[in-house]
């Protein structure tokens, strides 16, 4: 799945209820932060003296209304070997810029992986002719463990629809060496960069129907085009690039294992996986054929290392469920890195389409670091978390719960908690 532009869309506010609600949140007075840097969500300065509020007149008692229940997951605790994650937030230098500021929301955590996409329009994209290539070295050189995954398409025009003939073709063409030579651009590129440990994504998704770099066509010649490149690569000097064979989850157009080149050519194991097809449990898109499962086991078996390049909602909306069951996922079966695409409909910081995944993901990597001690007690089997009885989670940081009364939560479907930089956030 290529990265898309992110939707806007402007939310209505409510009435009546929801009129009162903030206005007894701002009388509190409020909050201080920094002003922002670009479209992304910090928070806003807040004026020099708190404006006063008239007084909110007395609410008139009313019979109580039994407030509908939702039960809370228990969210699974921070391991101690963290596996080092990032997200997608974006390709060029606003990505770049967006880490430090999706770190700030996250509480602090150690974003150590930045991952971006080389356009591919032109063979000159692939060869890394475009400028925020530096900025992306620039924030990788900036500390030692941090590390810089980049997709890389294997043909030009990669998203305009070629027709499978024309695919088998390109495809053959590459198998013989016709396109050795942008490749060796791109690596002599990442070495004068100074980022010459990169991850490099190739062809990904190559099982799916997208792309011009689509292996259903002629996985012959597509396994020899992948073996190729990548020796033509590994051939430029200072180079330690490590190669990801990733998929999308499921079948797709072709079996995956259809696609793979061989342990000599790769490095790590990939997946795309997102909360797709609709209508699919967490559980069938592990149990699939060629799902979450599969993927681990195949990667056991050629002694490889896992990744998920890409993942998050897509088909089923906001599904706090998939994000909790995915982190915990990710936590037991540790990937080299993982990078979620925060981008709507996938996302959970710059789309405000998904605000209870959202939550869950807040919670369960607010503060991460990877400096912890190792843990040494025997691993015992858990069982998968089961929701708890009906209780009332933590309130997320610059939130204030706001006691209305049960009439007013059973209208609005629930006890509100109303975010102290509304104001700041990306439409």
């Amino acid at each position: 799945m290529a990265p898309q532009h992110r939707r806007v869309r402007a939310r209505a506010m409510a009435v009546g209820a929801a009129a009162v609600v903030v206005a007894a949140a701002l009388a509190a007075g409020p909050t201080t932060g920094s002003a922002p840097a670009d479209d992304s969500r910090p928070a806003a300065p807040a004026p020099d003296e708190p404006v006063p509020f008239p007084t909110i007149p007395a609410i008139p008692e009313v019979p109580a209304v039994g407030v509908p229940s939702v039960p809370v997951p228990v969210l699974p605790a921070p391991p101690r070997d963290v596996p080092a994650f990032g997200a997608f937030l974006a390709s060029d230098a606003r990505g770049v810029a967006r880490m430090e500021q999706f770190s700030r929301w996250l509480g602090g955590a150690e974003l150590r992986v930045g991952h971006t996409y080389l356009p591919g329009n032109h063979w000159s994209d692939i060869e890394g002719d475009i400028g925020f290539l530096e900025s992306w070295a620039r924030w990788r050189n900036a500390e030692d463990d941090r590390m810089l995954v980049l997709n890389v398409p294997l043909q030009e025009r990669n998203e305009e629809g070629v027709s499978d003939h024309e695919v088998r073709q390109l495809l053959r063409r590459g198998a013989a060496g016709e396109f050795d030579h942008h490749f060796r651009a791109l690596a002599e590129r990442l070495v004068e960069l100074k980022v010459p440990d990169t991850v490099l994504v190739l062809g990904w998704e190559m099982n799916g129907v997208t792309y011009t770099h689509r292996c259903g066509p002629d996985p012959e010649s597509w396994k020899r085009y992948w073996n190729r490149i990548v020796r033509t690569m590994r051939a430029v000097p200072g180079q330690e690039f490590r190669f990801d064979f990733t998929p999308s989850r499921g079948r797709d157009a072709v079996p995956w294992t259809q696609c793979y080149p061989g342990d000599d050519t790769v490095d790590i194991i990939g997946m795309d996986s997102y909360d797709q097809p609709a209508g699919h449990s967490f559980d069938e898109q592990v149990k699939e054929p060629y799902g979450l499962q599969a993927h681990v086991d195949f990667a056991k078996a050629h002694g490889k290392p896992i990744s998920y390049p890409e993942w998050g909602l897509f088909r089923n909306g906001d599904n706090p469920e998939y994000m909790r069951r995915m982190l915990a996922w990710i936590d037991r079966h540790k990937p080299l890195y993982n990078t979620l695409t925060d981008y709507c409909p996938h996302g959970v910081w710059q789309c405000d389409d998904n605000p209870d995944s959202s939550r869950v993901y807040r919670s369960v990597l607010f503060g991460r670091t990877h400096d912890e001690e190792p843990d040494t007690t025997p691993e015992t089997p858990q069982p998968t978390p089961a929701p708890t009885t009906p209780g009332t989670p933590p309130p997320p940081e610059n939130c204030s719960p706001l006691d209305l009364g049960q009439w007013v939560e059973y209208w609005l479907g629930g006890r509100l908690c109303l975010r102290f930089d509304w104001w700041s956030r990306t439409r």
